[in-house]
């Protein structure tokens, strides 16, 4: 098979990544022989290596977030990596943050470092799928979060978080599924819904 054809194979499965074992299929070819072709793929820069066993085609957009939403299933975006894009935070963090119902896990895919952070199944809920990746709810973005700054794994700071957007009522019912030291923050954030929240960078816009 020409590396032309092969490419028009590997775009008809409408896949963001390909395996080893989707090559075996396509290529017909045994492993040992196969990993051959991948390296030299790679030099060539028609292929790029994400991790081991796991490649995308150099002529399709990488989508670091919904490869990595699917390597480890079930998952969802959620904490700062959420909270990021829902504009409650202002720092874009380099590591994409999953939460996971599976043991808690970081991988490096495509240079990006991505962390999967296991919660307890009764709170593993709460989140939608976007753009093909499954991403927790603005609400219960906030949640997981304090869940971790219950757990002393991540600052506890909420100062600067902009919740002028959030959904009180399900904010706090979807509180009660956490522990009660997390339902207790929870409620000190709520005076913060619809206000705005004043900082340099928003004076300077």
């Amino acid at each position: 098979m020409t590396t032309i054809k092969m490419l028009e194979t590997l775009q008809g499965l409408n896949k963001p990544y390909f395996t080893v074992a989707d090559f075996e299929k396509i290529l017909e070819m045994e492993r040992d022989s196969l990993y051959v072709i991948l390296n030299r793929l790679v030099e060539k820069r028609v292929l790029t290596r994400l991790k081991r066993d796991v490649y995308a085609s150099t002529f399709q957009r990488l989508d670091i977030a919904r490869i990595a939403n699917e390597l480890y299933y079930p998952s969802y975006l959620s904490f700062e990596s959420a909270l990021s894009r829902f504009g409650i935070v202002n720092q874009i963090p380099y590591t994409l943050t999953f939460a996971t119902n599976r043991p808690t896990k970081k991988l490096t895919i495509g240079g990006r470092v991505v962390e999967y952070k296991k919660l307890k199944s009764n709170c593993f809920f709460g989140y939608t799928l976007e753009d093909g990746v499954y991403i927790a709810e603005p609400e219960k973005a906030v949640l997981d979060q304090i869940y971790l700054m219950s757990k002393g794994k991540v600052a506890k700071d909420t100062r600067e978080w902009s919740l002028v957007r959030m959904d009180k009522t399900k904010f706090l019912q979807y509180s009660r599924r956490f522990p009660k030291s997390v339902q207790a923050q929870a409620k000190s954030l709520v005076s913060k819904f619809g206000k705005r929240i004043v900082t340099l960078d928003s004076l300077e816009q």
